[in-house]
């Protein structure tokens, strides 16, 4: 049996801000902005990945804290030009700290308005080989 994750929820304080800073900022492709009489959401998607965000006002975003989740992991080939990228469009990003010289051991972090925190580790093996083969990854 295959389980994937699919969307990780992401605990927001103002909908349009937080589009605006994954969107514009961190890069994230926005999917969709629904609004309707029930709801509010947003759901965006990191280039690359096969899973995505979602922000908003459903149920199960309303029981968590702005700014209470922590700690989720990006994956990016090169961890020193994705910082260089953040940091060029406004994201306040820690410096790269090098926890093992072996391949996946390069991290840093950065934090949304709210103060979601997510961890960026390096896989260089990500640049001869993605996640997502690129035959099947959508045109940009």
């Amino acid at each position: 049996m295959d389980w994937t994750l699919e969307v990780v929820i992401v605990p927001v304080s103002d909908l349009d801000r937080s589009i605006a800073f994954y969107r514009d900022q961190v890069g994230f492709d926005l999917d969709h902005d629904t609004e309707n009489e029930r709801m509010h959401v947003a759901q965006l998607t990191p280039r690359g990945s096969g899973c995505s965000i979602v922000i908003g006002s459903l149920p199960s975003q309303n029981e968590m804290a702005p700014g209470s989740l922590h700690g989720v992991q990006l994956v990016v080939a090169d961890a020193a030009a994705a910082r260089d990228e953040l940091i060029s469009r406004g994201v306040e990003a820690s410096e790269i700290t090098v926890f093992d010289e072996r391949d996946g051991g390069t991290f840093f972090g950065f934090a949304d308005p709210d103060g979601n925190t997510w961890a960026v580790q390096q896989i260089a093996a990500r640049a001869a080989e993605p996640l997502i083969p690129r035959v099947v990854q959508p045109a940009v």
